[in-house]
């Protein structure tokens, strides 16, 4: 079983009361994972590695600036979305999830940790209100789909270093989305962050949005 010390290996100056918060993650999981299937059974005693660690690739990717707005669609269980409010306190997270009962995870989930800076919302992304710096998501979803989606959800008001926009992650060949999208993007391999070879194929895909 992959422990929280897989973390604090990428993120060492976290504080004790995140070092808390994340190595509360996994017992929190495994009761609610008893429940309301959120991750699948053979992950689970991969949760460190492959939801948290995974997620935590974006804070690796950008530092929000405090007070940026990050909403997180498709966030199934609270990934990315959980990870990251942990990481930054000082941003305000909105989660969504067309499946209510994973919402209500989530919301269970942020609320035994004390996380006072999420909100989840059991809502199609197209609905969700607001302007946001970011909008994050871990395979939800075609890179043009989500565009469409997204786009109009993007504030012009700029906060951060990184323009605002999409922070995807992704995996295997995505030459053929990519090409369709059509649109200017990054993508960084995951490997260039993380040694373990679960992420070899794994990507984050940015695109700014007001280009």
């Amino acid at each position: 079983m992959i422990t929280s010390e897989i973390i604090y290996k990428y993120f060492p100056e976290l504080s004790d009361n995140q070092k808390n918060q994340i190595d509360q993650l996994a017992s929190l999981y495994e009761e609610w994972n008893a429940k309301i299937n959120v991750v699948s059974r053979k992950d689970i005693d991969q949760l460190y590695e492959r939801h948290v660690l995974h997620s935590l690739a974006i804070a690796k990717f950008t530092s929000f600036s405090p007070d940026s707005k990050i909403l997180d669609v498709g966030t199934g269980g609270g990934f990315p979305g959980i990870p990251l409010a942990i990481l930054f306190p000082e941003c305000h997270f909105h989660l969504v999830d067309s499946i209510g009962k994973k919402i209500t995870v989530v919301k269970e989930v942020a609320s035994a940790l004390g996380l006072k800076n999420l909100t989840a919302e059991h809502q199609r992304m197209e609905k969700a209100k607001g302007k946001y710096d970011f909008i994050v998501s871990r395979a939800v979803a075609q890179t043009k789909q989500l565009f469409i989606w997204a786009h109009q959800k993007v504030s012009k008001d700029q906060r951060n270093d990184l323009d605002n926009g999409m922070i995807l992650l992704k995996g295997g060949d995505l030459t053929q989305e990519m090409k369709e999208f059509g649109r200017r993007y990054m993508e960084k391999g995951l490997p260039e962050y993380f040694e373990e070879a679960f992420f070899e194929t794994k990507k984050i895909i940015y695109v700014p949005v007001h280009q």
